[in-house]
């Protein structure tokens, strides 16, 4: 590599993300975001296997980032980058590449809001199940195919996992999140792959490395996602947090996510093992329009302490949900077991 953090011809083709983002003056996990949530991100893998951008995809994002210092919303840059007539594709001896005004490749959840049933070997549940498609939401067209990741199967991204490949896990579960949105991502790869590594925990007792790995991997692509929208529809936040001594979070995540990507909901995440004392004081401070406890097992299910949150003024719809819960919630908490459930409940709180 050359002075310029430019690649030269002996070694691998192409640009990588430390060397763009020197050139741009914008922060690599920035430029990882924009790949993440607009397809705006490299176009080529290296032989060594690496992502690697080329001079087309320099010049997407020289101009998403010129659009973004101006002053608009990034959402917006992107669509506009994404929306030009003609993107030149280098290697294709300059033959232009179309890029349609609008995607067609929405897969519709499925219709049923119904609890997703307990993985094999477990006693616990992962998630709670689908929002239904929302008409409304706002879409991107997608990037030309030459900067799209390959999607894997479940298969696929199951076997990359036992074998404790984090960045093909990492790679592939962020072009999905790209390309179909949470929703998909998290019904089509994220719950199989879980009940795949649980059958392997109930037929060997192994693999809880493969879990926790796995599990790192598609927290860290939610998290980039639970940012601030940039406008967003909610004055005060919808709160989630896990009960007392509940760890397992990645469902709260995933609200979040679905809450902010697809209906532009301003979020706070407290994420596991959240105490009730904590929880209450951030109530406090943030007066939140909905409150959302996830309990999963039943360990972490007491509705007791549900009754001791603070009232506030104007009121918080605390909302509990989660498999884990015991009866004899509090009157004013509704219990819910489905993400459409969920979102109908944090809907009605909002307005």
């Amino acid at each position: 590599m050359d002075e310029r953090g430019q690649v030269t011809a002996e070694e691998e083709p192409g640009y990588g993300i430390g060397a763009v983002a020197r050139r741009l003056g914008v922060p690599a996990p920035t430029l990882r975001t924009w790949n993440l949530r607009y397809g705006i991100g490299p176009s080529r893998r290296s032989p060594g296997g690496h992502r690697r951008y080329d001079a087309g995809d320099l010049r997407r994002l020289e101009e998403m980032n010129r659009l973004i210092r101006a002053g608009m919303p990034a959402a917006d840059a992107a669509r506009e980058v994404l929306r030009a007539a003609v993107v030149p594709v280098e290697g294709r001896a300059g033959a232009p590449a179309s890029v349609p005004p609008g995607r067609t490749d929405r897969v519709a959840e499925r219709a049923g809001g119904g609890p997703m049933p307990v993985p094999p070997g477990r006693t616990d549940r992962h998630a709670l199940p689908p929002f239904p498609p929302d008409p409304g939401r706002e879409t991107f067209p997608p990037a030309p195919a030459e900067t799209r990741p390959e999607i894997p199967t479940a298969a696929m991204l199951a076997r990359a996992a036992v074998a404790l490949d984090s960045q093909a896990v990492a790679d592939w579960i962020g072009a999905a999140l790209a390309r179909h949105g949470v929703m998909w991502t998290w019904e089509n790869l994220v719950l199989p792959v879980f009940e795949t590594i649980c059958r392997r925990q109930a037929e060997t007792g192994a693999s809880i490395e493969v879990e926790h790995l796995f599990s790192d991997r598609v927290l860290a692509a939610l998290t980039r996602l639970v940012e601030r929208p940039a406008r967003p529809v909610n004055e005060r936040p919808v709160l989630l947090a896990c009960a007392e001594d509940e760890q397992h979070s990645l469902p709260v995540y995933a609200l979040a996510a679905v809450l902010t990507t697809d209906h532009h909901v301003e979020t706070r995440v407290l994420g596991a093992r959240t105490p009730y004392p904590a929880l209450a004081d951030a109530m406090r401070r943030l007066g939140p329009a909905a409150v959302f406890v996830w309990s999963q097992i039943s360990a972490t299910g007491d509705p007791a302490p549900l009754a001791s949150l603070p009232l506030l003024r104007p009121a918080s719809r605390v909302i509990a949900g989660g498999g884990g819960w015991w009866e004899g919630l509090p009157p004013s908490v509704p219990h819910v077991t489905s993400f459409r459930d969920a979102l109908t409940r944090i809907s009605a709180a909002l307005h």
